[in-house]
């Protein structure tokens, strides 16, 4: 999920994240569609193009087609053309996340009207590259561009066997977001612990039941899978194109399900759906001390909750082990190219100039509110140390900056989230909702999760 603010009209932008990620096909289905087989080399070689290929075709009059959904993206887009004027970028928005994504899959199953380069979320890349449909982008020196990102970031782009299938483009570390004048108030000091957090919510709760310390929606998947990476969990682990792990109900999931149902049914925390008139009232109101949110979040809420001015300040994720501080990602997005493109070079060269290009790179961090991928720009003093007004002058840019060296590189994504996604919300997060056993909920997720991936042509196994 990208956070592509303006604020608040992206209101309903995170709220789409896993809801809307990526829609599945059978295993078989989807590789005959695109090509398949079990190679997922994205039909190149990691044999280096040369650089006067690269020049040819880069002076070379061709168009190419860029499907994003980002605001305003012609402004970066200008800055590519002005370097290498022979290639034209058509800018299509074909819808943002599972409309984008469908259309995508409709184009590469009839092979004709595929875009060049495509916006893809993190979390739908699997979904892409079981089906063989992304170009590998290592012969054409992306490589050469890891140390460029956030370590967490490129390890999301990047095959099991050295792929680069996308360049990143932006992130969202998870943090808190809290009511400096709530917790002043009743005496709460910002929680450096989950289980201080808990006491928090308890204790808050009992003096004002019309507070609540946070809400943990019940519809919002993503926000679940962000705890989870957060405290080390493996969900899910691909081995090869067919073979997967599926570990939602693990020991690592039932501590955050024994946690958070907990508190649910001790009634001391809200589980209301998110991205609703409801929920931003309540934000509005003070009815929620924090928001447990993504670096997109500062954004948009000074957007969404523009009367609670100057009373919110940013925080890390409580902790599970402080002396081991770390967090999990809710959204961002990526550049990929699609294998089937008539122009690989010059589409290539687009996905990583728009991403790291200085000028580029720092556009979207200022003209979309974009937070950043790359490692210089998460250094540079003119973004890390602006000071926010909305949040009492606080420097809210280098706290989440700060918050993404901690987040774990090892995460996975299946490559049936929105299956994943649809069984959370009807398991799990019924669960929260009904205040009913969520770790039992864990369980029948687990089943339903797993029964699918077989229906699909996996090969499941459980850890």
């Amino acid at each position: 999920m990208s956070r592509f603010f303006t604020a608040p009209s992206s209101a309903h932008l995170n709220r789409r994240g896993f809801l809307a990620a990526t829609g599945a096909l059978t295993l078989a289905t989807a590789l005959s569609a695109c090509g398949g087989g079990d190679d997922t080399s994205g039909g190149t070689s990691a044999e280096p193009v040369g650089q006067a290929d690269i020049d040819k075709a880069m002076k070379t009059p061709t168009e190419l087609t860029f499907w994003t959904w980002v605001p305003n993206i012609d402004k970066e887009v200008a800055l590519f053309e002005a370097k290498y004027p022979a290639v034209k970028i058509k800018v299509v928005n074909a819808g943002q996340g599972t409309p984008q994504y469908t259309k995508l899959r409709t184009a590469l199953k009839a092979g004709s009207g595929a875009p060049d380069m495509v916006q893809i979320e993190y979390q739908a890349i699997p979904t892409f590259t079981i089906t063989n449909s992304l170009l590998d982008l290592r012969p054409y020196g992306a490589s050469a561009l890891k140390d460029q990102f956030v370590d967490w970031t490129w390890s999301q782009v990047s095959g099991s066997k050295g792929e680069v299938w996308a360049i990143p483009q932006d992130t969202g570390p998870m943090g808190m977001l809290y009511r400096q004048d709530i917790f002043d108030r009743h005496g709460i000091e910002v929680p450096g612990t989950w289980d201080e957090f808990a006491s928090a919510a308890r204790k808050l709760h009992k003096a004002d039941p019309d507070v609540y310390l946070t809400n943990l929606a019940a519809n919002q998947a993503a926000a679940w899978h962000g705890l989870l990476w957060q405290a080390d969990a493996k969900p899910y682990v691909m081995s090869g194109s067919s073979d997967i792990t599926v570990s939602v109900d693990d020991d690592v999931s039932k501590m955050l399900g024994t946690y958070w149902g907990t508190l649910a049914k001790e009634g001391v925390i809200g589980v209301e759906p998110d991205f609703t008139d409801s929920w931003y009232a309540g934000l509005n109101k003070g009815k929620y001390a924090t928001w447990l949110t993504a670096a997109w979040g500062p954004v948009f809420l000074s957007g969404s909750a523009k009367s609670t001015a100057g009373k919110w300040r940013a925080a890390p994720l409580p902790q599970w082990d402080a002396a081991k501080p770390s967090s999990g990602n809710w959204g961002g997005s990526t550049t990929a190219v699609i294998r089937a493109t008539k122009n690989p070079i010059a589409a290539a060269v687009f996905a990583q100039f728009l991403n790291t290009d200085p000028a580029s790179a720092k556009m979207f961090a200022t003209e979309q509110f974009f937070f950043p991928a790359t490692k210089a720009l998460l250094a540079d003093e003119s973004f890390v140390g602006q000071e926010s007004p909305f949040y009492g002058g606080q420097k809210v840019n280098q706290v989440f900056a700060d918050i993404g060296s901690t987040v774990n590189t090892t995460f996975q994504w299946p490559p049936f989230l929105d299956q994943a996604a649809t069984d959370w919300t009807e398991t799990v997060g019924k669960s929260l909702a009904d205040k009913t056993d969520t770790v039992r909920a864990l369980g029948t997720w687990q089943s339903r999760l797993t029964t699918y991936a077989k229906t699909q042509g996996f090969t499941v196994h459980t850890s």
